[in-house]
């Protein structure tokens, strides 16, 4: 494949695979606005009545932030700076432990639809508001780039209709969740689910099968330095190491399952608080499932591309659309299989795409609303159904300003995890620092955001110079093909380029916020984290924090953790078999040990009290 360009196009098969997925997922929100058609309350709609169980609730947690950016961008990350955001694995782990023991136990025992109700109960109503619209302003912006980012990628490589894709997979959305709730978007999530699975792993055989076995594929990319997995280098200011990935990562990952409320809403719609945290650690599974297919999917790109890097030559103008053009360039000849390469992708922005309709209308409805109006049940459920409509429609005009954000959309992602960290170590002083006051929790956040925003947008204006963060090297060397205009080229010539680059910028003496601006980006979480701590336990301290009465539901418990429990049962093992020890040493100083098993019989009814 290194010596070709890619001209083949979306097929019939393609639009009907592609087609068949959007059918499918309006159906499943008719089905369920059918069965759910007596719903008396709007928690019902936007929780599912808390009846849910494991395994689906997992598979919608796994699928909810796995997006198009996802399936299109960990390959080409992979493609481009190596395997090492395999490390993202370990950070799975941490943020699946901590949730389940520190933010689970406290939001399903209130019973609250949405977080942001929390810090009401906790610190003020002021607090509530400010988490409350922060949340929407970030989910509007991060959905309507979720939509148009890959949009724009297929389109500049299948031909695939740009704005009929972005209004197709928004109105499809809008849709079921505005008619079926929770219910449907957590079950359209699990379809979606195998579809991106499906997808993956159509690219990685058909790839194996092109490359002669996954063994050529591992040692090309081992050759290429793609498998740089044995880095554990603690400079802070290297993108991409075991520490960033693990420790950077885990912070990151808690602001979206600690505290957002698109997946806090689906663990509390779970049946019982077992069912909710098996969730997570099933969840834990399909995220490194997913993880390893994009991984290895990123060193099948490479493999096929090795000698004839297509973003250097010019066929491609950006990175996301490196798997698109292997995907029409081993797949083309095959209709059907690119259309569900193309559904896969949009299975990852409709998974994400409901999920942030049915958190913003949840938000909407319990924070902004309900407490302002006395409005019965029954109406509440249609204004429910009216946010999710009006979210979607607002989410599809956000995509349509997308198109003209251009370079800042990568800014606009970076900003989404900025802002998490803050409310992560909001969260994190109302559930663990008794003596955290309203003052200090306001204080904390707007200082943790106004760092992270301060260090994140310093670091798009004046970005790293070094070669911390320069991608790997890639070949030209084997190129020699014909280009869609029609002429020869080789790699002697490279043809023009159709994309920028950022020039370096020279700081001229060293200074301080050289190396703030260079940090890694999954430190901008951290950094909104401790400082919003930090400066909020100082503040509460300093105004009263410890005269302060905390309602103890409010705080996390240690009777509430699995880990007081394993203690408290390994200890009671403990203690009973020290008494079973001393019973049988009493017993051996009376009787003798002539007869065991007799004596046995005997400590049995001295354990009994009958003897």
């Amino acid at each position: 494949m290194s010596g070709s360009s890619v001209t083949s196009s979306f097929a019939v098969a393609d639009y009907v695979v592609f087609a068949v997925m959007l059918l499918v997922s309006a159906a499943v929100g008719v089905y369920f606005a059918w069965t759910d058609r007596k719903q008396r309350s709007a928690g019902d709609f936007l929780t599912g009545g808390r009846r849910l169980t494991a395994l689906p609730v997992s598979m919608s947690l796994s699928a909810s932030f796995m997006s198009a950016i996802t399936v299109l961008g960990n390959p080409a990350e992979v493609y481009r700076y190596g395997a090492s955001i395999a490390f993202y694995a370990v950070s799975y782990v941490f943020t699946m432990l901590i949730t389940s023991e520190v933010f689970l136990p406290v939001f399903y025992k209130l019973s609250i639809t949405s977080t942001y109700e929390y810090l009401e109960l906790r610190f003020n109503r002021a607090t509530r508001l400010m988490g409350t619209m922060l949340f929407i302003v970030q989910t509007i912006l991060y959905t309507g780039i979720v939509i148009y980012a890959p949009a724009l990628a297929l389109n500049q490589v299948t031909g695939l209709d740009l704005w009929g894709a972005v209004i197709s997979t928004g109105v499809v959305c809008t849709f079921y969740c505005t008619m079926g709730g929770l219910k449907a978007v957590v079950w359209t999530d699990v379809i979606q689910l195998a579809v991106m699975f499906a997808g993956f792993l159509t690219v990685i055989i058909r790839s194996v099968v092109l490359q002669g076995g996954v063994i050529n594929i591992i040692s090309d990319s081992q050759q290429g330095g793609r498998l740089n997995l044995l880095d554990f280098d603690p400079n802070p200011l290297r993108r991409h190491t075991f520490w960033t990935l693990s420790i950077g990562g885990a912070f990151i990952w808690l602001s979206i399952y600690g505290i957002n409320q698109a997946q806090v809403q689906r663990y509390i719609a779970c049946k019982s608080m077992t069912q909710a945290r098996l969730s997570l650690f099933i969840n834990l599974l399909g995220l490194w499932s997913i993880l390893l297919s994009s991984v290895f999917a990123g060193m099948c790109l490479f493999s096929v591309y090795k000698s004839c890097d297509p973003w250097t030559t010019g066929l491609i103008s950006a990175p996301d659309q490196l798997m698109p053009y292997l995907v029409m360039d081993i797949l083309g000849g095959y209709p059907g299989l690119p259309g569900l390469f193309v559904a896969a992708t949009y299975s990852g922005s409709l998974s994400t795409v409901s999920s942030s309709i049915n958190a913003l209308a949840a938000v909407t409805v319990e924070d902004i609303i309900r407490p302002y109006t006395n409005f019965s049940e029954k109406r509440l459920t249609w204004i429910s159904k009216g946010m999710s409509f009006f979210y979607g429609i607002l989410c599809i005009g956000m995509a349509g300003l997308a198109s003209f954000m251009g370079g800042i959309l990568q800014a606009a992602i970076s900003i989404f995890g900025i802002i998490g960290g803050p409310l992560l170590g909001l969260f994190t002083l109302g559930i663990l620092c008794p003596l955290a006051n309203s003052k200090g929790a306001l204080s904390g956040l707007f200082s943790g955001m106004a760092l992270s925003l301060w260090v994140g947008i310093g670091a798009q204006i004046y970005p790293p110079s070094n070669a911390l963060s320069q991608p790997l090297p890639l070949s030209t060397e084997g190129c020699n093909f014909t280009t869609a205009h029609g002429s020869n080229w080789t790699s002697s010539t490279l043809p023009i380029q159709n994309f920028t680059s950022v020039a370096p910028v020279h700081h001229g003496d060293k200074w301080v916020l050289t190396d703030l601006y260079s940090l890694s980006y999954l430190y901008f979480s951290p950094l909104g984290t401790i400082t919003a701590i930090t400066v909020g336990l100082v503040v509460s301290i300093l105004t009263g924090g410890y005269n302060l009465k905390v309602e103890p539901s409010l705080i996390l418990k240690k009777e509430d953790t699995t880990i007081y429990h394993f203690i408290k049962t390994f200890t009671g093992r403990i203690k009973r078999r020290s008494g079973h020890l001393d019973l049988k040493k009493d017993r051996e100083m009376t009787f003798g040990n002539a007869n065991p098993a007799f004596s046995d019989f005997e400590l049995d009814l001295a354990k009994s009290g009958l003897s």
